[in-house]
């Protein structure tokens, strides 16, 4: 499980990169969602504040699940609860630049990420090009006998 200090990783991304002032937080969220499917992994990324009024945006996001603070707290408090709730704290990724959260987080035996290598990282992984083979079938296509079977299967026999 990773979680994200959103706000954190956005300003860290301004940081290093030049095309990070295009990236708004629902594209950080799908991008993040790509990498977290890739990699096999779940996420949780806490966002400061209240969000914006529709979060539709942030709906049906591949492997993330996205949470705003609030008026009442801070992405930096909801984080530190989730890593003091955690039942596999080992288990746990915790992305932030921020000193107090990484603290927490060995504090816990977890794994403690800089949102830059985060987002390097990140980068790197989703510029790998995948390359499957296809299987010879699916150029030479069906045999006689093969489609004969088929056709008898469907009830359309010739």
């Amino acid at each position: 499980m990773v979680i994200i200090d959103g706000h954190n990783l956005l300003h860290s991304i301004v940081k290093i990169s030049e095309e990070a002032g295009s990236i708004s937080d629902v594209q950080l969220c799908r991008i993040i969602g790509r990498f977290l499917k890739l990699m096999g992994e779940k996420g949780e990324l806490v966002f400061d504040g209240t969000g914006p009024r529709d979060k539709s945006g942030f709906d049906n996001i591949s492997n993330l699940e996205v949470f705003f603070a609030g008026f009442g707290s801070d992405a930096d408090t909801v984080i530190e609860d989730k890593i003091k709730a955690s039942t596999a704290p080992r288990r746990l990724t915790v992305v932030s630049s921020d000193r107090r959260l990484r603290d927490a987080a060995r504090a816990r035996k977890a794994t403690a990420v800089k949102s830059e290598v985060f987002w390097s990282n990140l980068r790197k992984q989703l510029r790998r090009k995948k390359t499957f083979k296809e299987p010879t079938a699916k150029r030479r296509g069906l045999s006689e006998s093969e489609t004969k079977q088929w056709l008898e299967f469907f009830g359309l026999e010739q």
